[in-house]
């Protein structure tokens, strides 16, 4: 009797597959993803701003109400299409956004895009001075603060942290008037240059409206130092709010990774501490930083509206407070669509950065 003995199987047949080890996402993937989640957030945050400026009632009528009388109110209203029903002019006002229409607005009667453009790089030149205040006072400073733990300079920062973000923009911005513009005249009281360096600046050709861009642009030096002096208060005030977040988030990780086994190997190894902050601990420290900083972005320009009026910096956020006194919510529907794109888009940002600093971000 002859016994048949099977071989053995031969590229990998009979054998259990083999699982390939699967990522949790790619980095591509999650940008697709965090693109893509734009669009709703932007939908549901012009959705949000739309009903909620409809709830007093059609924007002429809240305008112009009680200064006209009705029948040339009513003319107004059915002139605009505000007498028909609300889902239309939802999707109306959705369809003019796609095509950039934000409408004209009903105090000055100018397109809403031509004033967002206007006063935009105003804005945008404030808070990316906030911004660089911020970075420069609440990275260094929280360095100091995990360095000197529990000691006299971390308990003075700790303190100076709480009262940068617990303290009123305004309140903080008409002390540093009074004390550096009134008492001590180093720095001028408001606005954003001089009137003649003001005229140059936008006399331009193809200007920025970010008027220290345009100095440099155009070789102004002048101007330039004009620029910068009127820009310190406004952004020390507007700065130091989210330097003081930025310094506890420091402290706090910078602290947390002085504990990390490679850490206490370098230290055994007699790698001084003040080594061991700088060149080892603050990289991972700084990741915290840039996850929050689109949060922050939201705070530096819903801060701008206090800072701008305080220092009559013409920008969204002083327009906005013009608007509101005039009611005009057209206007101060485009400018709260703008800045939740703005902000929508920075944090889209932001994630990517955070993603190529620490590839667990996207996992």
């Amino acid at each position: 009797m002859t016994t048949l003995i099977e071989a053995p199987p031969t590229d990998g047949e009979g054998l259990l597959p083999i699982k390939k080890k699967t990522s949790g996402g790619g980095l591509g993937r999650y940008i697709l993803i965090r693109f893509f989640l734009i669009f709703p957030t932007i939908l549901i945050l012009v959705t949000m701003v739309f009903f909620l400026m409809r709830t007093t009632g059609d924007p002429i009528t809240a305008a112009l109400g009680g200064r006209l009388p009705p029948e040339q109110l009513q003319e107004r209203i059915t002139a605009a299409g505000y007498d028909r029903p609300i889902l239309v002019q939802y999707f109306e006002y959705l369809a003019q956004l796609i095509t950039g229409n934000f409408g004209t607005t009903l105090s000055d009667n100018r397109p809403v895009s031509e004033m967002l453009l206007t006063y935009g790089a105003a804005t945008l030149e404030l808070t990316l001075n906030a911004l660089l205040v911020a970075l420069v006072v609440g990275i260094p400073l929280g360095l100091i603060a995990a360095h000197r733990r529990d000691k006299g300079p971390d308990a003075g920062l700790r303190v100076f942290a709480i009262l940068c973000y617990a303290t009123p923009v305004f309140f903080s911005g008409l002390l540093f008037k009074l004390t550096f513009s009134v008492w001590l005249g180093w720095l001028p009281v408001a606005g954003r240059a001089t009137p003649a360096n003001e005229l140059a600046l936008t006399s331009l050709e193809s200007p920025t409206g970010i008027y220290w861009l345009d100095a440099i642009r155009s070789g102004n030096m002048a101007a330039l130092a004009d620029v910068m002096a009127h820009a310190v208060l406004p952004a020390l005030a507007l700065g130091l709010l989210t330097a003081g977040i930025f310094l506890r988030l420091v402290r706090t990780n910078v602290i947390g990774t002085l504990g990390k086994d490679y850490v206490e190997a370098g230290r055994s190894r007699g790698v001084s501490e003040y080594r061991l902050v700088t060149k080892h601990a603050y990289k991972p420290a700084l990741i915290p930083i840039i996850t929050v900083m689109g949060l922050q972005i939201a705070v530096l320009l819903g801060g701008a509206v206090l800072t701008e009026t305080t220092f009559e910096w013409k920008g969204l956020g002083f327009q906005l407070a013009t608007y509101l006194t005039a009611r005009d919510f057209v206007a101060v529907q485009g400018i709260v669509v703008l800045l939740a794109v703005i902000v929508a888009v920075t944090n889209f940002f932001v994630d990517i950065l955070a993603a190529l600093i620490d590839p667990r971000v996207r996992y």
